[in-house]
């Protein structure tokens, strides 16, 4: 685990232990507190999005397309209200299973990622 990392989930319990994906350019990384995740509109993934730089009270805008194609696109805003740290918790639903890309932006970052999912069902 990066050390921006490690020091930006100091003061929530249990975090060391959830797995997670980095993306950048600006590092930012995905804690998957449902795992494995699931599409669908039955439970919405559970993601708490760590940033390595500040959020200065801004939102973070979320846009998520399949991985390799432009539709369809799911997009949201978290507003920047929670702590300790850099954090915005996240439960974005993606209406299918497969490859999804992220693109995270944030007052003074952006980041890109892939997350998979399985089929969730109803």
């Amino acid at each position: 685990m990066p050390v921006w990392l490690r020091d930006g989930i100091q003061g929530l319990s249990g975090m060391e232990n959830a797995p997670y994906a980095l993306g950048g350019p600006t590092p930012a990384a995905g804690f998957l507190l449902t795992y494995p995740l699931k599409a669908g509109t039955h439970a919405p993934a559970k993601i708490l999005w760590v940033m390595s730089t500040p959020r200065n009270g801004d939102p973070l805008q979320i846009r998520v397309n399949p991985s390799g194609a432009a539709e369809p696109v799911v997009t949201a805003s978290r507003p920047a209200d929670s702590g300790p740290g850099e954090i915005y918790p996240d439960g974005v639903s993606v209406p299918s299973s497969g490859c999804w890309h992220f693109k995270l932006q944030w007052a003074t970052g952006n980041a890109e990622l892939d997350l998979s999912y399985s089929a969730g069902g109803p």
